[in-house]
């Protein structure tokens, strides 16, 4: 990573998110993974390059769940750069065919936190249509990142989880009457909007509120519908929640181009 300080603080990219493609590259300057790889490994290659970010110098894939918009160029990230992939046993099992032959597979449990070289993972529980799905927390002695893209609901263990977080990768998927009464038929409306779905900016907003500390310095919200929320809504509604604007900045991520590099302050 070529964008680190001395210091070993702690960055993220946000390399896409949104139902066609997500992937995080997180970094402290000496060890560097991506969290999930949905886009096919040459936009992810070009979409780091652009941010000054080698592909070279990964350390690791480490992957959330088995849907496709998550994983499908982790096989072939890990075989072009000869990556180990860190994932739990029903997540591996449901995606073994789309990743193909990966010859360093390391096994993670949710509840249980694990070391990748100088960064500390804990990987959780969230309530999304998956086999075992999972956000993290990734944090050093700088800090502690907290990422949350898929689940239907804020279940305590997930409010647990990213309490005293420097930065929150929080989902604001939906504007309700958006989704409601836009195109998608029913039964997929009834699934984003259940418990195993998809929050919602309101929901996102409640979440945020009872996280919102003194530790916290950016909120990046996530997985945007194309469709059924738009980048205005969403900061205007999890916006609310900010107490102090000049305290905490708030910013969108969009599925067509990376952010910036976002330091952990």
């Amino acid at each position: 990573m070529q964008n680190s300080n001395k210091k070993h603080n702690l960055a993220v990219c946000m390399i896409a998110s949104g139902s066609k493609g997500n992937s995080i590259f997180i970094s402290d300057g000496l060890t560097s993974i991506l969290i999930d790889a949905g886009l096919s490994g040459i936009e992810i290659e070009r979409r780091m390059k652009d941010q000054n970010l080698n592909p070279k110098n990964l350390d690791a894939v480490v992957v959330s769940h088995e849907h496709t918009d998550h994983i499908k160029s982790v096989g072939v990230l890990s075989r072009r750069f000869n990556l180990p992939v860190y994932i739990n046993r029903k997540t591996h099992k449901a995606a073994s065919r789309q990743l193909g032959k990966i010859d360093d597979i390391r096994y993670f449990e949710c509840g249980f936190t694990f070391m990748l070289s100088t960064l500390t993972l804990h990987p959780f529980s969230i309530s999304h249509d998956a086999e075992d799905p999972a956000g993290f927390t990734i944090k050093n002695q700088q800090g502690k990142i907290g990422i949350v893209t898929d689940t239907g609901m804020a279940t305590a263990m997930v409010k647990e989880n990213l309490k005293q977080c420097s930065v929150l990768i929080l989902e604001a998927n939906h504007d309700l009457s958006m989704l409601i009464n836009g195109p998608y038929p029913w039964p997929l409306k009834q699934r984003i909007k259940s418990k195993a779905g998809h929050l919602s900016n309101e929901e996102s907003k409640t979440l945020l509120q009872e996280l919102y500390s003194k530790q916290l310095s950016h909120v990046i919200l996530s997985h945007l519908s194309d469709t059924n929320n738009n980048p205005t809504k969403a900061i205007s509604v999890v916006g609310q929640a900010i107490y102090d604007p000049s305290a905490i900045k708030l910013s969108v991520v969009t599925q067509d181009k990376s952010s910036d590099l976002i330091f952990v302050k």
